[in-house]
């Protein structure tokens, strides 16, 4: 290859800005050639800030510029449908961001898109790529840990700002798909199954109309409990445990997982009186990079991508079903 794949980014949300963009940077198959706002000045700022070299007035201008390969997609949640679309019509690879769809049935349209352009897209949950994911997912499959029978998530933090768009249902705020997404998510992935059935309780802010606390339990095949609690507006902490017959692994921080210090999981033996974890510490890595780079090489092989539509539907399903559940006070099958 002569030169390195080029990448646009759709707008100048601040995952993008701060995290996905400065990560993607520090590869050699691939660069991040453009940079879109709605508003040019913001553009040009954000690009030269970054040592992006060119900057749109609008995300139009950076899908149909024929100098871009592939494009990253951050937008506010009810916007990943529209614009992903927009790009695969335009010839495009495209990584949206998480959750993809809030209506299940919308990514349909993304998979016959995707299979009449022939291009690759997929959905950006980061953890798909990251060491400590890849290794959680060995350990429990393995078998080390004896049958999985329960498996528990947490995920948290604070933000009452009614200007942020996780506040904002019509944005598609609210801590289910913001953040309820990963624990869904990293149990299907880590268990190799998918759930058959849901239940949930949510409690919503009455000023945002938001979910601001939910609380699920998804019943996996062979009898799998997994339960996990959501909110937008408790203490921030985050934790992963699959309980096994025999051990049980903890994964210690599961989803904003440093760039700069080793990601570390954790196998108990149950002996709590005296614990002696077997601490398992993966090599230094950023998870945004590997993402990227994940995704690029895909291209370039014409492979699978990490988090295929298809995938990304399984999930969604699972999302919407949580909703349903909620509101009718029962359990809902997963489609």
């Amino acid at each position: 290859m002569t030169e390195k794949i080029k990448w646009g980014v759709l707008g100048a949300a601040k995952i993008a800005l701060e995290k996905v963009i400065p990560a993607m940077q520090n590869s050699p198959i691939h660069e991040v050639y453009g940079l879109a706002s709605r508003d040019l000045d913001k553009a040009k700022i954000s690009a030269q800030e970054l040592g992006i070299p060119k900057a749109y007035g609008s995300y139009e201008d950076l899908i149909n510029d024929p100098e871009i390969d592939v494009i990253y997609n951050p937008l506010p949640n009810d916007l990943h449908v529209p614009y992903t679309l927009k790009c695969i019509e335009a010839g495009k690879h495209v990584l949206c961001e998480k959750p993809l769809a809030m209506n299940p049935e919308e990514i349909d349209g993304l998979i016959e898109a995707r299979d009449k352009h022939k291009v690759k897209v997929g959905e950006a949950f980061m953890v798909a790529s990251n060491p400590q994911w890849i290794k959680a997912r060995e350990i429990v499959q393995s078998g080390q840990l004896g049958k999985i029978k329960a498996v528990h998530g947490f995920f948290s933090y604070y933000n009452v700002q009614k200007d942020n768009i996780r506040n904002i249902p019509e944005s598609g705020g609210g801590g289910i798909w913001d953040i309820g997404c990963y624990p869904v998510f990293t149990s299907r992935f880590v268990l190799g199954k998918d759930p058959g059935r849901v239940v949930s309780m949510l409690e919503f802010d009455p000023n945002f109309r938001t979910d601001r606390l939910g609380s699920v339990l998804l019943h996996y095949p062979d009898d799998i409990h997994m339960t996990f609690t959501v909110s937008t507006q408790l203490v921030p902490y985050q934790r992963m445990l699959f309980y096994g017959e025999k051990k049980l692994l903890e994964v210690m921080i599961p989803f904003n997982a440093p760039p700069d210090q080793a990601n570390e999981i954790r196998i108990h033996d149950g002996n709590f009186l005296n614990p002696q974890p077997e601490i398992i510490r993966l090599p230094v890595s950023n998870q945004y990079t590997m993402q990227a780079d994940a995704f690029t090489q895909a291209i370039l092989d014409d492979s699978e991508v990490p988090v295929t539509l298809e995938n990304a539907r399984v999930n969604a399903e699972v999302l919407h079903a949580i909703f349903e559940s909620d509101k009718l006070e029962k359990w809902i099958d997963v489609k």
